[in-house]
């Protein structure tokens, strides 16, 4: 029973050690810049001394919940931050020289929105590289009022209320451009306006 559990931490290693040996730019989600939001499913997953895994949804007041620790506020802390955390915790009396490991699950606290001339308006899951073309594809695309040349985002302030207005050339994103199809950024806006006639 104790090599079975050897070979399971084993592999468990093992392929920990490959998902962190990647290239970061090749990681789901930049991993390890991404802060954690409420919504988002984290995979934590205990290695050593004993194998434990569990999926822990961030709720709304920021916290997951773990065995033996119980609740931990984990929002806007470094996927890195929240691993160093639940190991300190664990170590703390519950378990002799833990080996930790914190990976996105499934974001769902990135999220971007798409209104006005589209097929299916609303809001959408945030993925790496998202552009405006991109965006507004999974929104259905255009409906037969929409505008090319009336397309923009709307951008939040980072430091004050209200929201900067991009202007986005999609006639030139169309033909390949790849300074004009902009990278959606999270609570962006893309505004599809109906063309004038």
């Amino acid at each position: 029973m104790k090599l079975a559990a050897f070979i399971v931490v084993f592999f468990m290693l093992f392929s920990f050690q490959a998902v962190m040996a990647q290239d970061p730019a090749d990681r789901p989600e930049s991993q390890g810049e991404y802060r954690v939001g409420v919504g988002d499913i984290l995979e934590i997953s205990v290695l050593q001394p004993e194998p434990i895994m569990n999926l822990s949804p961030v709720a709304s007041d920021g916290t997951i919940t773990f065995p033996y620790i119980g609740s931990v506020s984990v929002k806007g802390m470094l996927l890195g931050d929240v691993q160093n955390d639940i190991q300190a915790r664990l170590a703390d009396g519950y378990m002799k020289y833990p080996v930790v490991s914190v990976t996105l699950k499934e974001s769902r606290s990135r999220k971007f929105f798409v209104y006005g001339e589209v097929m299916r308006p609303g809001t959408f899951p945030l993925e790496d590289n998202t552009t405006v073309l991109k965006a507004i594809s999974i929104a259905g695309g255009m409906t037969k009022f929409g505008s090319a040349s009336r397309v923009k985002i709307l951008r939040p302030y980072k430091d004050k209320p209200g929201y900067e207005s991009i202007k986005v050339n999609m006639g030139a994103a169309m033909k390949g451009s790849a300074d004009s199809d902009v990278v959606i950024q999270p609570e962006d806006i893309v505004v599809v306006t109906e063309g004038l006639f």
